[in-house]
């Protein structure tokens, strides 16, 4: 049930920004950077650019390794408990997302030590039907927020969704962040909706969606995901997957980039999540390569790295099953998204 206290604490955020939470910035040599707009703005732009050729080289030459036999079946393994399987379609209803619970609970009946998945995603008013139909399986709940996928609505209004996916039991809350704020160069007005959300949905975890498909290069992506880490984001994410491009493995590579260097300035150590467009095991275990050659091997747990993913699931438990017994019986022994 929501709180009246809760209720008008986050709606006197949404209407004053002077209500925001104090800006207590990151430790150490980064607090400089959040104490105000105009310091904002100067570390954001001081940022040194991104090598695209270097990074574009990069990304392919590591995508080319090979992982053959044992590692290969213990990639798999580790993908599938890294997926956070979604569903975010206008269809969406209680019958698919108790249908996905079960399925992120048992990805595969036919062989039980399949890990099972990191997280379910579903839209807000769905939280609480995944709760219930997840509890004590230890499937977290993620539940997008911030008028998804666009992120074109009110303070108020964001902070409702935000609101709702909490009070209904959300583990995770994936928010979106205004691009147009960003690309106008608005730092501070996406920073503090960042910093509101933040706020709004303790608790849970704070993933920020970046839509890297709409911001028009690597150093903006690079400046995104510096803005996010400073506001206070759990995990940077790509993508909604609702635009195209989605997840790419240079752009992910900038976000892993990001987190490692994060880490190693402020001692904090946050999350990365590709989102749309990773369909095959082939994607994924490309996307782990990177993981431990750029970020490094702390990241390759649910913890740190995540997939957000409708189709991947299916793929990777068919190339598992590959991996034990030299062939799959074909997509109709997997079970199938509704």
């Amino acid at each position: 049930m929501v709180t009246a206290e809760r209720h008008r604490r986050l709606l006197r955020m949404a209407d004053s920004p002077s209500s925001s939470p104090p800006r207590t910035g990151p430790p150490g040599e980064l607090a400089e950077a959040t104490r105000d707009e105009a310091a904002l703005t100067r570390f954001l732009r001081g940022l040194p650019g991104i090598d695209a050729v270097g990074l574009e080289q990069r990304a392919t030459a590591l995508a080319g390794r090979a992982v053959k036999g044992e590692a290969k079946l213990r990639a798999i393994d580790r993908a599938v408990s890294m997926v956070d399987l979604t569903t975010l379609e206008g269809a969406d209803n209680a019958s698919k997302v108790r249908a996905l619970a079960a399925k992120a609970r048992t990805p595969d009946s036919r062989f039980p030590d399949v890990p099972r998945v990191a997280a379910l995603c579903v839209y807000p008013d769905l939280v609480a039907e995944a709760v219930t139909a997840l509890r004590g399986s230890g499937v977290g709940v993620a539940s997008v927020a911030t008028a998804f996928p666009s992120g074109r609505s009110t303070p108020r209004a964001k902070l409702a969704e935000v609101e709702l996916a909490v009070e209904s039991g959300a583990d995770e809350v994936d928010m979106v962040i205004d691009r147009g704020a960003f690309l106008a160069g608005e730092y501070g007005r996406v920073f503090d909706e960042i910093e509101q959300v933040r706020a709004a949905c303790v608790p849970a975890h704070l993933k920020v969606i970046l839509e890297t498909g709409e911001l028009g290069g690597y150093d903006n992506v690079w400046r995104a995901s510096w803005l996010a880490l400073l506001a206070g984001a759990d995990f940077v994410k790509t993508s909604t997957g609702k635009v195209s491009p989605a997840a790419t493995l240079p752009v992910t590579h900038v976000l892993l980039r990001a987190v490692r260097e994060w880490r190693e300035r402020t001692g904090q150590t946050r999350g990365v999540k590709p989102a749309g467009g990773i369909r095959t095991t082939k994607d994924a275990i490309r996307y782990l390569v990177a993981v431990r050659e750029v970020a490094g091997p702390d990241w390759l747990s649910p913890e740190l790295f995540r997939f957000g993913a409708s189709g991947l699931l299916n793929d990777l438990l068919m190339q598992r099953e590959t991996q034990l017994h030299g062939h799959y019986s074909g997509p109709d022994q997997v079970t199938v998204d509704l």
